[in-house]
Parts: C-alpha cells; sequence; structure tokens
C-alpha cells in the first residue's frame, strides 16, 4: 500500500480532532475515588529523544465506573504541573473528591488540598512498600515486606502505630534504621484508610488501578524505542 504525506497528514489531523474533544470533555461533578500518578516514557521532541512524564488520573463513580479523566504530558513529574492538572479538571466540571490515592510525591498533598479541600489523601501503601525496600539488600526483601505487613494489615490506626514501633524496634528496623522514619513521615496519610471496612481497604492501599493502565500503555508503545 502507497500513502500520500497528504493522506497521512489528513488522517493524524482527523485523530487530533478526536483527541482533542476527549481532552476537554465535560467531567462528573463528584468522583469518591481518583488515582492520581505519573509515567515515565521516552519521547522524540525537536529532533532529541527526552525521558518525559506521563500525568494520568482515573476516577470512579459512585456506582462504580471507572474512567480515564485526562493524560498529561511534562518534562517532570512535580507538584507543581499535578495543581495545573487539578485546576484542569475543576474547570471541566469536576467539584469534589472524596477520596484522592497517590504516591507520597513531596507537595502532592498540598497541591490537593489547594485545589479540593475536602478530599481525603491516602498514600499508596505499595508504593510506600517499594520505597521502604529500596534501602534492603536483595536477599532480605522478602523478609522485611512480611515484616511491615502487620502495619498497613492491622485492625485499627491505633493497632497499625504500635506495629510501627513494634519493628522499629525489631531486628528489621534496627538493621533498616531509616524505613520506619519514612512511614512516620507518610503517616497522616498512611492512615485513613483504616477507617473503613476491609474490602473498601484493599481497593484505597494500592493505586493497582493506576498501575493497570501503565501496563497496557507500556504495552502499546514496547515495541517502539520511543
Amino acid at each position: 500500500i502507497e500513502a500520500s504525506p497528504q493522506l497521512i497528514s489528513t488522517v493524524t489531523d482527523a485523530v487530533l480532532e478526536e483527541v482533542g474533544r476527549w481532552q476537554t470533555r465535560p467531567l462528573d461533578a463528584l468522583y469518591v475515588l481518583v488515582f492520581f500518578d505519573a509515567l515515565r516514557v521516552k519521547m522524540r521532541d525537536e529532533g532529541t529523544v527526552r525521558n518525559k512524564a506521563v500525568y494520568l488520573a482515573i476516577g470512579v463513580t459512585p456506582d462504580g465506573r471507572k474512567d480515564v479523566l485526562g493524560i498529561w504530558i511534562e518534562q517532570t513529574e512535580g507538584a507543581k504541573f499535578w495543581l495545573k492538572v487539578f485546576s484542569e479538571l475543576k474547570t471541566r466540571g469536576v467539584n469534589d473528591i472524596l477520596i484522592a490515592v497517590v504516591d507520597g510525591l513531596k507537595g502532592l498533598a498540598e497541591a490537593i488540598g489547594a485545589a479540593f479541600p475536602r478530599t481525603t489523601v491516602q498514600t499508596c501503601i505499595v508504593h510506600l512498600i517499594r520505597n521502604s525496600l529500596d534501602y534492603v539488600s536483595w536477599k532480605d526483601r522478602k523478609a522485611v515486606a512480611a515484616a511491615l505487613k502487620p502495619i498497613y494489615a492491622a485492625a485499627s490506626a491505633q493497632a497499625a502505630e504500635d506495629a510501627l514501633a513494634a519493628f522499629a524496634a525489631g531486628p528489621w528496623g534496627q538493621k533498616y534504621p531509616t524505613i520506619a522514619p519514612i512511614w512516620r513521615r507518610a503517616w497522616e496519610h498512611v492512615i485513613p484508610f483504616f477507617a473503613f471496612p476491609p474490602a473498601i481497604r484493599r481497593v484505597l492501599y494500592t493505586t493497582n488501578a493506576i498501575e493497570s493502565l501503565h501496563m497496557q500503555l507500556r504495552k502499546i508503545i514496547k515495541t517502539r524505542g520511543h
């Protein structure tokens, strides 16, 4: 098949129009849950390949429907750009988010609070565990991960705090003293999910919904260098 440059331009323009409509479409006034995360992707930009951040937001409606609210591209991931994302969501009709699940990026909770002051911010426990294991040698990772489980599997916020203290005083907490402070610094946004029953907690403590979208995007782009 031969395709002229003109045909390719026409097809691309048609797709871009559709993309533009999707990017600016009105959104629901309320989402019970929104997952925010960013993905690093190599992209060609003005003749140079750059490692950029692809910002993603998935909203869950009161009836349980998932909706990709938007995809935004920026040079790096930062709370300042996330604030622009939140402002755009507001202009597209979002009045309230009950719970926002985030990866613990510095300043992100404050940015959400500025845009949606009544939103509860929940740190993704999976991200917190990964951050903790960054300080652990490979041979100890499985054991340390198991030692951390009583914290987020506790019955209440107080029980979780006791489990964290026990971890810090225990052999793994003593061997890796940087782990407990990571959890304590994020504690305000670690404990909100304890207010809910176990079935809801399992949805809240991880960004699995958005990790699934990441996998789909990586599957699409993995055969391309950039």
